[in-house]
């Protein structure tokens, strides 16, 4: 890694270092989260406002990937995009640098029209939409049958996120609660209560990296719609800075105010209706050892839940936007399974990490308060990947 603009993640780091060590579990039970919106809406009234309106705008953004994937207007560009798809997953990666197909960041566009994506105006027009979406104040009722009410996914999907997001919910609360002096043992009784709903909750240990990379509909989000990923990802980033600004508040007063900066580089990200922005938004799918490494530090497994869920959210994502693919909702519980299973397809801890590092904290959308201001990577994770396979696979 490139040296750090600011010393200020330094410290974070090394923190993170340690915690692959030793990590320290208290298991002392804690008091119902059932007001978890209402303790952060007299905190963080923009930080609740949001939270709701990323379930809302998450549900109606599969329901617009979908409907562009459905509409007859866009077969031709589907039926190349595949086209395209299945040419570079054939390839190796030398094969694709020789065809100008591959550089540092990843695959990079063919001759199609797709510096826009495939779909460049009705993306446009779907996340103008979903902004407006996501700037409105929705009701916790409204954010809680979100997912359920979105008729591109199943019921069992819209289970397990929905009860994902209450865990998000509940780590947050622990965090700004100042009643609650032993953070580490209402987490874990935040964790024990999340995994009682065997059926819908993730696995507390991380999965094979290469599932996110190499299922079989993989990349079909951040290729068909490269604005829709990105808005995606800004979400996912926020709720992971979010959270790892209100840690490092309770660690140093240092730290204090660090929400508000956090938001501000939301906004920043976010930019305007057509995606125009002062600083991009994540190219890489945000992982909590990258954006929240004190809460990776402080409970890995509540970081690797958090992790399993987005990991998750963006294969379900890939499945909707995958150009002509069949039994999407066979494909969805197939992937809710995988994430359910608890005992199989399990990684290393230290394998985790380095997928989670792998892509950049910059190219994730940078630290929630250090500063960052350039890729301390010179590598995409799929092309640090693809990389790593080649050379396995190399001959000696």
């Amino acid at each position: 890694m490139k040296h750090l603009s600011s010393g200020l993640y330094q410290p974070i780091l090394k923190r993170l270092s340690a915690s692959i060590i030793s990590v320290l579990f208290c298991a002392v039970p804690v008091s119902s989260f059932a007001q978890n919106g209402a303790e952060i809406s007299e905190q963080y009234p923009e930080v609740a406002d949001l939270f709701n309106a990323f379930d809302v705008t998450q549900a109606q953004a599969f329901e617009e990937i979908a409907a562009i994937n459905a509409n007859p207007a866009t077969q031709q560009a589907r039926n190349e995009l595949l086209m395209n798809m299945n040419m570079r997953a054939s390839m190796s990666m030398s094969e694709m640098m020789a065809a100008g197909m591959m550089n540092h960041d990843g695959p990079v566009d063919m001759d199609m029209g797709m510096s826009n994506g495939p779909y460049h105006d009705l993306e446009v027009a779907a996340r103008m939409r979903l902004l407006e979406v996501m700037r409105g104040k929705h009701s916790n009722s409204t954010a809680e049958d979100a997912f359920e009410n979105s008729s591109a996914i199943g019921r069992h999907t819209a289970e397990v996120l929905k009860h994902g997001r209450n865990f998000e919910e509940a780590l947050f609360t622990i965090y700004i609660d100042d009643n609650v002096d032993d953070k580490l043992a209402a987490v874990a009784d935040a964790i024990q209560n999340y995994l009682s709903d065997e059926q819908h909750s993730v696995a507390t240990v991380p999965k094979e990296s290469d599932y996110l990379l190499n299922h079989d509909q993989a990349n079909g989000l951040k290729t068909a719609f490269p604005l829709l990923s990105g808005f995606m990802w800004t979400h996912q980033w926020l709720q992971l800075a979010a959270l790892e600004a209100v840690i490092l508040q309770g660690l140093d007063s240092q730290f204090n105010g660090g929400v508000d900066v956090a938001l501000e580089r939301f906004w920043n990200k976010v930019g305007s209706s057509g995606g125009m922005s002062m600083f991009p938004a994540p190219s890489e799918l945000p992982m909590a050892p990258a954006i929240a490494p004190d809460l990776y530090s402080q409970s890995p497994e509540a970081a690797i839940i958090l992790d399993n869920l987005n990991i998750l959210e963006t294969v379900i994502a890939d499945i909707l936007a995958f150009p002509n693919a069949e039994t999407r909702e066979e494909l969805m519980d197939q992937a809710i399974t995988y994430f359910t299973d608890k005992d199989t397809n399990n990684a290393q801890s230290m394998d985790y990490l380095l997928f989670a590092l792998r892509g950049g904290i910059y190219n994730q959308g940078g630290p929630a308060v250090g500063e960052l201001m350039q890729s301390e990577r010179n590598r995409a994770r799929e092309a640090m990947n693809m990389q790593h396979n080649m050379i396995m696979s190399s001959p000696q």
